[in-house]
């Protein structure tokens, strides 16, 4: 499996993910604080909160249902020791448009959507005794119940909930075939920050650092074996002249902005088919792209310590010289994305998942760089222009497709792909995620492979420059980079709690950071020139001075 091959694969596969905004979300849907498409009024002015419902049947603790509080009504108590526990009742007339045939005493009713309106069953409901009242719609969706335009001054003094639909059809049933069924409602409050999003953070800066090393070890270590190729022999310097390496995926400033068409492409192809079998397929995209970036960082680490496995080669037919220690590695690596893709729906899978995508992430990182020099500049293949633009394209996208598009596809495009909305799944695979862990209504948090490679390809760039011009970590550009897209990671949690857990779109704040470091720090210290056009520091021509030295001769 040649290495440029594999870099182009990844590429294309990853082109249409980056730039995924981190997003906080439960599969139920987000708690939604306020809507400015619902005016409140007096009487109808409550905030859209997710409801936990918890039955118990005969007294013994039975299933958990999730609804969402209407915009009219009482608030709910957010502990459920301060929840009342009521008997459930079934409402007849179902829809509870008109008094129920029996006196309710605290009862929590349950009617069905339909007939008349949401405030009218309310009312209904309240003359009648009514604890509380369980609207089910007509559909699996939680729909927002709003008051009329028209109405003002409501007096409904019970809390009103909506379920799903099949919620209300295993309400039904276990009233059908149980004496009691009481029910409890309340609303958990999130936790304003969760441990799990300083894992997160960590993950993500750990990956661009261990990428950057990685990345800036092999650019010194070519930039070595070039300078020994040069003071060996002339003969072979010009040998060299114009050779590639197939090592190095290469992207211009045309490719950058090409970049941005075609993600947004892909991005409304994901959009447009997000279903079981297109989630499925990407699965399968995944599981070949994490599968080889895991196999290319172990055969990596392991070729340090198995040095006779990873230098004495086989030829296979299609693959050409594979090293033995690929060959033992590669089908563990094959075995492990398997296993994660048949058992992604239990609650560990996403331990391989993030193993699958952080190898990926880190391999890519170690691959792409920009733009294309030539044999003699290989050490740094990134120059601050194309940089700028490639981010600035991100920035732009980025906000474009979590803000803008909702205003002409009335939602979030990458939002809704990234959760999976449409799919009936936990959304794409293309995801770094670490479970909730204090949060009562559970959920992940996670974060796009766009926020983790973009700027990450000018993190290792600014390593890569550092060792070349043999700069110190506080005389030179990566400890500031690394410090700039923690910080702006930082900046992005603070912002996404501060929305009441709405998807953000993490560029919007870590191009500012890390860029914005970048380009100031080098017009300070009098390098920008050098960081636009070049992409490294001058370096001696060893063929000038060999050819010299033999003319003095």
């Amino acid at each position: 499996m040649g290495l440029f091959k594999f870099g182009c694969f990844l590429w294309v596969c990853v082109v249409g993910l980056l730039g995924l905004g981190i997003l906080c979300g439960v599969r139920a849907g987000d708690i939604v604080h306020d809507d400015d498409r619902a005016p409140k009024k007096p009487g109808c002015e409550n905030d859209f909160v997710l409801v936990k419902v918890q039955t118990w049947i005969n007294g013994q603790e039975g299933r958990e249902f999730v609804g969402v509080g209407a915009r009219f009504g009482t608030t709910i108590v957010s502990k459920e020791k301060n929840a009342n526990y009521s008997l459930l009742t079934l409402s007849n007339p179902r829809d509870c448009c008109s008094p129920p045939k029996t006196k309710l005493e605290g009862d929590v009713i349950m009617v069905e959507r339909g007939n008349c309106k949401f405030t009218t069953k309310a009312n209904v409901a309240q003359d009648a005794g009514a604890s509380a009242v369980l609207i089910i719609n007509n559909e699996q969706e939680l729909y927002k119940m709003v008051c009329e335009p028209d109405e003002t001054d409501l007096d409904i003094h019970i809390p009103a909930v909506m379920l799903p639909k099949d919620a209300g059809v295993s309400l039904e049933n276990m009233l059908l075939n149980n004496t009691s069924v009481s029910v409890q409602l309340y609303s958990p409050r999130r936790p304003v920050v969760d441990i799990a999003e300083v894992f997160l953070w960590l993950m993500a800066v750990c990956t661009i650092l261990i990428a950057s090393y990685w990345s800036a070890w092999s650019a010194r270590e070519a930039a070595i074996e070039h300078d020994k190729l040069l003071k060996d022999a002339s003969d072979e310097i010009e040998d060299t002249k114009g050779r590639s390496f197939g090592g190095v995926v290469e992207i211009s400033v045309t490719l950058a902005i090409l970049f941005v068409v075609v993600a947004s492409c892909f991005l409304v192809l994901l959009y447009k088919l997000m279903s079981d079998w297109f989630i499925e397929l990407l699965v399968v995209l995944f599981g070949i792209g994490g599968a080889e970036g895991l196999q290319t960082c172990l055969v990596a680490i392991l070729s340090r310590v198995f040095k006779s496995a990873g230098q004495s080669f086989v030829k296979l037919p299609f693959l050409g010289a594979v090293s033995h220690l690929t060959l033992a590695v590669t089908p563990l690596c094959i075995a492990f994305a398997a296993v994660w893709a048949l058992y992604r729906n239990v609650s560990f899978a996403w331990i391989g998942q993030d193993i699958l995508g952080i190898a990926l992430i880190v391999t890519v990182l170690q691959i792409v760089r920009l733009p294309n020099l030539k044999l003699a500049n290989i050490a740094a293949k990134l120059s601050l222009n194309v940089a700028t633009v490639l981010l600035s394209c991100a920035f732009l996208y980025d906000i474009f497709w979590v803000f803008v598009s909702k205003y002409i596809f009335h939602e979030s495009v990458m939002i809704v792909v990234a959760r999976g909305d449409k799919s009936g799944e936990d959304g794409i695979p293309m995801l770094l995620k670490i479970p909730r862990m204090f949060d009562p209504w559970g959920g992940y948090c996670i974060i796009g492979f766009g926020d983790i490679l973009l700027p990450g390809l000018l993190v290792a760039f600014s390593l890569r420059y550092d060792w070349l011009a043999k700069k110190t970590l506080r005389a030179g550009y990566f400890l500031w980079a690394i410090f700039a897209y923690g910080l702006g990671l930082l900046v992005t949690y603070v912002a996404l709690n501060l929305m009441d857990g709405h998807g953000q779109p993490a560029l919007l704040y870590i191009v500012p950071f890390t860029l914005g470091t970048f380009l100031m720090l080098g017009l300070k210290r009098g390098d920008l020139k050098i960081l636009w056009t070049r992409g490294e520091p001058e370096r001696p021509c060893m063929h000038y001075q060999l050819h010299a030295n033999e003319a003095e001769e």
